[in-house]
Formats: C-alpha cells, sequence, structure tokens
C-alpha cells in the first residue's frame, strides 16, 4: 500500500529536520536520563555541547534524506514498507555519524561501534515519538485531502511534483503514451475521444497502471485491454491492437509484450 502524498511534502520535509532534532534536545535537556547524560558529559560538563552538535548531526541526515526520498517517489511508488525500510536507514545513519563524533571526542577511549551502540539507543528513544506523531498527522492530513468518490476504479494522476493533475475512470482510459518527459493519456469522454499531457515517465505510472489491469504492449504505450477488440497482423507483419473506437488508430503491439496482453483479451 502506497503512502499518502503529504508524507513526502515540503511541509512533512521541514517537520521532520527541524521537529526532529529540536525534540531530541529538549528531551535529554528536560529528563536527563542518567544512562545518556554521564555519557554525553563525558566527565567534562559537555552534556549541553555535545547534544547540540547531535542536534546538527540529525538535522543534516534528516535534511538530505527527505530530499532524497522526495526525488525518488518521483520514479518508484513509496509504499509503507519501503517507508519504514528508509526510517530505519536514517536511524541507522544517524546512529553511525553520531557514534564517529562521539569515538572522536572520547579520543579513542571509547570504541566506535561501543559508540555507535549508545549513539543509536540514545537517538531511537528520543525520536521514535516525533516520527509517529509527524506521520501520523500528516498521513491523516494526507487521507483527508485524497478525493472522495464512491467509485474505487478512479485512477488519480499526479505529475513529477506530486500535484493531482487528472481524476478519470480506468474504464474510459484507451491508452497512454510516452512523449519525452511528458505521457499522453488518451480516453474517452461522452463518447469522443479526449487527451491529456501529464509530465511524467512511463516507469512511475508502472504499479499505478498494472493496479487497474492497463498493460504495456510496448517500450512506449500502455494499453487498456477492456477497449482491444482484435490483435492482427498489419501489412508489414507486424502486430497491432484493433482499439473499438472507430477515431483511434491500431498500436502496435511488440513481441515482448503480446502474450501478456492476449492474456487479458
Amino acid at each position: 500500500m502506497e503512502t499518502p502524498r503529504k508524507i513526502t511534502s515540503v511541509s512533512s520535509l521541514l517537520a521532520h529536520a527541524l521537529i526532529v532534532p529540536i525534540w531530541l534536545l529538549v528531551f535529554y535537556l528536560l529528563y536527563e536520563p542518567a544512562w545518556a547524560m554521564n555519557w554525553l558529559d563525558m566527565g567534562e560538563g559537555k552534556s549541553t555541547f555535545n547534544l547540540l552538535i547531535i542536534m546538527c548531526i540529525v538535522f543534516g541526515v534528516l535534511s538530505l534524506s527527505r530530499i532524497i526520498m522526495r526525488a525518488y517517489r518521483k520514479w518508484i511508488p513509496l509504499t509503507w514498507l519501503r517507508y519504514i525500510v528508509w526510517y530505519a536507514c536514517e536511524w541507522l545513519s544517524m546512529s553511525l555519524f553520531v557514534g564517529m563524533y562521539m569515538a572522536l571526542m572520547y579520543r579513542g577511549e571509547y570504541p566506535y561501534f561501543e559508540a555507535v551502540g549508545h549513539s543509536a539507543v540514545l537517538i531511537f528513544a528520543s525520536t521514535i515519538y516525533p516520527y509517529l506523531v509527524i506521520n501520523l498527522l500528516y498521513t491523516a492530513i494526507g487521507i483527508s485531502e485524497e478525493p472522495k468518490d464512491a467509485d474505487d476504479d478512479l485512477i488519480r494522476f499526479y505529475d513529477n511534483t506530486q500535484r493531482l493533475k487528472l481524476v478519470i475512470a480506468a474504464n474510459a482510459i484507451q491508452y497512454i503514451q510516452a512523449d519525452e518527459n511528458y505521457v499522453i493519456i488518451r480516453y474517452i469522454e461522452a463518447e469522443r475521444v479526449k487527451e491529456y499531457t501529464l509530465r511524467n515517465s512511463m516507469k512511475s505510472l508502472e504499479e499505478l497502471m498494472q493496479q487497474h489491469g492497463i498493460v504495456r504492449c510496448q517500450r512506449s504505450y500502455y494499453v487498456n485491454p477492456q477497449h482491444v477488440k482484435v490483435l492482427r497482423r498489419d501489412k508489414e507483419g507486424m502486430i497491432v491492437a484493433e482499439l473499438d473506437h472507430p477515431d483511434l488508430k491500431p498500436i502496435r503491439v511488440s513481441p515482448k509484450y503480446y502474450e501478456l496482453l492476449s492474456a487479458r483479451l
């Protein structure tokens, strides 16, 4: 199941990058757990200074990670499983950098991997709460902002900046064609062929198309099997899909995708 788009919005990015490190600092200064403060103090009264440095490390890792996440989602759907794995990688990255910093501060008196272990516990204990609250909040906002419709067969098309551009019934779509950095969606409305040009890639639409039974028939085309009348060979001996609307020309089918399409007819 894909996460709501709001999870990777700019406001969510800023919330993670700012609130999580600030909460870490406040948490340890307010509660002062002995197991953490003794380690951070280093016997020299440096706990507050070290917490400030750790806060900066957390801010840097989260800022970079969330920017990469936004770019990643443009090409690959961000499921909840992938999101949880991403959080685990963020936590591990923060632990490695904080462990490196503390090991250097101890000037070799504290083994690096032991410092990483302490860092992992310290960061998990203080970041899990804001992570949960922020993600629950943005999940709720994202769900509430999703277009409401009783028909579950609607397809929602987003552009490469994750903005909703087109909502259409899956059975209205005839085919989707690649056009450099865009895709052209051809569909039927009031018995007429219409088209919508969307800035996105064929790759980013692949999972969405699979969910609604629209299949690839060649590298640059997705076709809706519901509207394919017949598969036949043209004068050049190429396999083509003839569509059920008279205003649409046949679409060539590559041998690679022939069996998949024919199985859906």
